[in-house]
C-alpha cells in the first residue's frame, strides 16, 4: 500500500495511527515533498470512481486563495488534473493506495471495510 500525506495534517496523523495500530504495511510519502504525477492522479481517480473533485483540498489555503470553487467547474478534467499535480497542497489527503482501490481522506469505517 502507498500511504500519502502532509505529517504536519491532524487527519493524516490519525490515519497513520490507525494503520500502525492495525499492523499495516505501507509505504509513506510526503505530498508536499513529492506531489503526485498527473498519470497517477487520472489512474487514482479510475480506480476510486470518486469524481475529480473529490481530490481537490477544498479547505486549503491554496485552494481558497486560486479562487478554485468558482474556476473548476469550467475547467476541463485534463486541465484539474493537471492543476492537481502542479502542487501537492491543492490534493486532498491522506490518500491511501492499494491494489484494489483508492481512498481519499480518513474516515475510520471506509478504512476497516476496505483493508
Amino acid at each position: 500500500m502507498l500511504f500519502i500525506e502532509y505529517p504536519k495534517c491532524s487527519t493524516c496523523q490519525k490515519a497513520k495511527k490507525w494503520l500502525d495500530d492495525h499492523g499495516a504495511a505501507y509505504d509513506d510519502r510526503n505530498i508536499k515533498e513529492e506531489n503526485p504525477t498527473a498519470e497517477e492522479i487520472a489512474r487514482w481517480q479510475q480506480t476510486s470512481g470518486l469524481p475529480l473533485r473529490k481530490f481537490f483540498n477544498t479547505s486549503g489555503l491554496l485552494y481558497k486563495s486560486m479562487n478554485l470553487r468558482d474556476r473548476l467547474p469550467s475547467m476541463s478534467e485534463e486541465e484539474q488534473i493537471a492543476l492537481l499535480a502542479s502542487d501537492g497542497m491543492l490534493v486532498k489527503r491522506p490518500i491511501l493506495v492499494t491494489e484494489k482501490t483508492v481512498l481519499i481522506g480518513f474516515r475510520e469505517a471506509e478504512w476497516e471495510a476496505a483493508l
